[in-house]
């Protein structure tokens, strides 16, 4: 009998198991905690080769998360991956083997997209599973680097259940100018959408990179990313996908109405209420929900299709727009007057 030592393999794959067979193994020798993909399984029995663990002999695939990356909802977590891929690369939202998307399947578990594949060609079979610290589970192919920004807004955010990175090129063209489109334009963007944020850039896969967003998903569902493209989160993976629609087709359309060289309409103040008052009762996240002072509408100056984002408190020193020392003046400056005041 032959053994081969695949004991430092977190997920063992087809790869693993036919390099293997070529080497004439007849034993496989596995960590503990490692996981072979439904494949690698499959190869095993079909060969009959023996798999044992540092527990012993164990049988051929098997792992406490392999029905949970197996079972019925995530195959259908998976397909819907694959048909958005589809539709994110045919609206030309990402480029070569841009953008990534993720499902939350259970607690502390995410299947996501592989790296370095286009989203147009995604299979089933190509999907991984990580846990929350970005651990790969589960998947024969590498996870995209860029999942921790994902696993950063499903650690914020409860309830998001799917994730959704890509670079439409007009909500794009937003976030490479450092500006944010103005609200109460357009119904269907004040509904599903409303204000958006735009985070700082860091460099992407980086844990920097996925903490930049934490600041602002819990009361936004899509994010500019500075200098790189956006981020949705929804309750299903086709819903965020949708967010990226409306974002950029909103963002295309001023663009367009600019052209026409006449000032931009806008949504009066009742009805912006309205529409946000329909977007609270749909439960989709929005900063002017609890908003100490009315402050539904941002009008840019006449003619303008953007406005520099506006953000206060710890996201203002989180993005970069105003320091700490600015802020420990603005207090000096504050505490000054009020003692002046007391004195007097």
């Amino acid at each position: 009998m032959k053994t081969v030592d695949l004991t430092n393999e977190k997920v063992v794959t087809l790869t693993d198991v036919e390099a293997a067979v070529k080497g004439g193994a007849t034993e496989l020798l596995i960590g503990e905690t490692a996981i072979l993909t439904p494949s690698a399984r499959e190869a095993v029995e079909l060969r009959r080769i023996a798999v044992r663990s540092g527990s012993g002999t164990a049988p051929a695939g098997s792992g406490p998360l392999e029905p949970l990356f197996t079972c019925a909802e995530a195959q259908a977590a998976k397909e819907e991956i694959c048909a958005v891929g589809r539709k994110l690369w045919m609206r030309q939202y990402v480029d070569g083997n841009g953008g990534n998307i993720s499902y939350r399947i259970g607690p502390n578990e995410v299947i996501c997209t592989p790296t370095l594949t286009s989203k147009y060609d995604l299979t089933p079979q190509d999907m991984c599973m990580v846990d929350l610290t970005g651990k790969q589970l589960a998947g024969g192919r590498p996870r995209t680097s860029e999942i921790l920004m994902h696993l950063e807004i499903y650690k914020a955010v409860p309830q998001a259940k799917a994730v959704v990175h890509c670079h439409p090129p007009h909500a794009t063209a937003y976030a490479i100018t450092g500006r944010v489109p103005p609200n109460c334009v357009i119904p269907e963007y004040e509904v599903f959408i409303g204000k958006v944020a735009l985070s700082p850039y860091e460099t992407p896969g980086t844990q920097k990179f996925a903490e930049t967003v934490i600041p602002f998903v819990k009361t936004h569902n899509t994010v500019l990313l500075a200098n790189h493209g956006i981020v949705c989160w929804g309750d299903t993976v086709t819903h965020a996908e949708w967010y990226a629609e409306v974002v950029d087709t909103y963002c295309w359309t001023l663009m367009l109405a600019a052209q026409l060289g006449s000032p931009i309409s806008h949504i009066s103040e009742e009805n912006a209420l309205d529409l946000l008052a329909i977007k609270k009762k749909l439960g989709l996240p929005d900063p002017r929900h609890d908003a100490a002072e009315c402050d539904t509408c941002e009008i840019p100056a006449p003619g303008t299709i953007a406005i520099p984002p506006k953000v206060r408190g710890p996201a203002a020193i989180a993005s970069g727009s105003i320091t700490r020392e600015e802020v420990e003046e603005m207090v000096r400056t504050i505490t000054a007057q009020v003692l002046a005041r007391i004195s007097s």
